[in-house]
């Protein structure tokens, strides 16, 4: 029996270990890439998965669009503002999917989560049609930026400013967005965002307090457009009835006041026709010219017209023979900032203008069935109000707008894939189409906490 040497066996025990040992390392490797695949096809199947909801954010925001503008075709007629309960504003479904539209309180409430809703572009001031001794009286606005708003959009400069060190030259003609504010000289984000640097129109916990007030100050974005614009002519484009065309007859009158339902409306239409024409021998001579809306509210209640009255007429008379007017404001959603500053521009004292401003903010929350017209303001200020009769001096004031923002989020399933698009929406022509689209998604978070815990408490269970 031959048995094998000690150091024969120690070497064959040896090199049994070796394979054992180098088996042991191929399998744990081979675990390793098992599990390095494993873990990346599950990062894969996460992005693939955001990438999915992402995609269904991005057609949840085009449904919203084309939501919003079946909405404004049913309810934003002959410029109603559309009331936020007649359709659906926030988490509305769209497959696995939701929308929201992100507005602004009408109440001016120092909210603490969004308001969901359309804006209304008609309660800002057009920056196309503005002039420097408005601006100036905007928060945060100098009368140095005020005036390099003016001759951005002038025809030549009025002020001497060194675009050169900007590395561009003005433009010296309209705004055609308001973003373009940004290229003005002298723009900073804090003059033109303010606080409210993602815009939803709330202090989110993220943004800093400035000026430690506890309440929202937004910049200039919140206050300007570049979109408004009034049609002077009927839904179906026959021309507006102009309370001072020279040619007008008293018939005419009597038939408009008829057809509109007014009481005594044979004595009003007298009445109106001898305060405009005050030479009855030659009424066509000496014609008294009516300024505005304002204007022509104040002379027809001064011949004894009711408010409501007033408001039969709404939309029939002009004093205008412009195809579009552009420089009116919707008194009806203006925020008390908008109307102090136009009314100042109107040399109106501070004191005044801001106490109108309140005035007529807390009136209307009042009395939201009673804003059928620009009467209104009479009643809420009074027929004899150094105010009143400043703006019935101009052209500022309308009950009407035509133009609105739909500024709308989407989240997929999960809350995941959040995108956020503003739409600009025109009615002037009838049919609702959109003027401007902006991704503001970069933007970050904009539903507020709210919304977030709603999310995750649904979305998790």
């Amino acid at each position: 029996m031959n048995l094998l040497n000690p150091s024969t066996r120690s070497a064959a025990r040896r090199e049994r270990a070796s394979v054992l040992i180098i088996v042991l390392w191929v399998c744990i490797g081979l675990v390793s890439i098992a599990l390095y695949f494993a873990n990346a096809m599950t990062y894969e199947l996460r992005a693939s998965d955001n990438r999915v909801s992402g995609v269904m954010a991005d057609q949840a925001i085009e449904g919203a669009a084309r939501y919003v503008s079946l909405a404004l075709l049913n309810y934003a007629t002959n410029g109603a503002v559309p009331d936020n309960t007649q359709f659906k504003c926030e988490a509305v479904p769209v497959g696995d999917a939701k929308f929201w539209l992100i507005g602004r309180d009408p109440d001016e409430a120092n909210a603490t989560e969004p308001y969901f809703g359309l804006v209304d572009e008609g309660g800002k001031l057009n920056l196309n049609n503005v002039s420097t001794n408005v601006f100036q009286y905007l928060p945060n606005v100098s009368s140095d930026f005020a005036d390099a708003i003016m001759d951005w959009r002038g025809t030549n400069g009025i002020v001497s400013l060194d675009y050169t060190s900007l590395g561009y030259a003005p433009k010296y003609a309209p705004f055609e967005t308001v973003d373009e504010l940004r290229l003005v000289y002298g723009a900073t984000e804090e003059m033109l965002a303010g606080e409210d640097l993602n815009r939803n129109g709330v202090l989110d916990k993220n943004e800093k307090d400035l000026n430690s007030s506890g309440e929202l100050d937004p910049g200039l974005f919140e206050y300007v457009t570049v979109y408004t614009r009034e049609p002077n002519f009927h839904a179906d484009g026959s021309s507006l009835t102009n309370i001072n065309d020279a040619k007008i007859k008293v018939a005419q009158l009597q038939t408009l006041f008829q057809n509109a339902g007014t009481s005594s409306a044979t004595d009003m239409a007298n009445k109106l026709y001898r305060y405009i024409h005050p030479n009855q021998q030659n009424p066509s001579q000496g014609v008294k010219k009516i300024n505005g809306q304002l204007d022509l509210a104040l002379q027809l209640k001064g011949i004894g017209m009711s408010s409501d009255d007033v408001a039969k007429l709404a939309g029939t008379l002009t004093t205008k023979t412009n195809t579009y007017i552009r420089n009116r404001v919707n008194v009806n959603t203006a925020g008390s900032d908008v109307l102090t500053a136009m009314f100042m521009g109107a040399n109106i004292d501070e004191q005044s203008a801001i106490s109108a401003a309140q005035t007529l903010v807390s009136y209307r929350q009042q009395n939201a069935n009673n804003l059928g017209s620009i009467a209104w303001v009479i009643d809420a200020l009074g027929n004899n109000s150094d105010v009143v009769k400043k703006l019935a001096g101009g052209d500022y004031l309308t009950t009407r707008s035509y133009q609105f923002t739909a500024d709308i989020a989407a989240v997929g399933p999960f809350g995941r894939g959040y995108r956020r698009v503003k739409f600009i929406f025109d009615v002037s022509d009838g049919s609702p189409k959109i003027l401007y689209r902006q991704d503001l998604s970069r933007l970050g978070w904009a539903l507020g906490e709210k919304a977030r815990e709603t999310l995750v408490a649904k979305d998790t269970q």
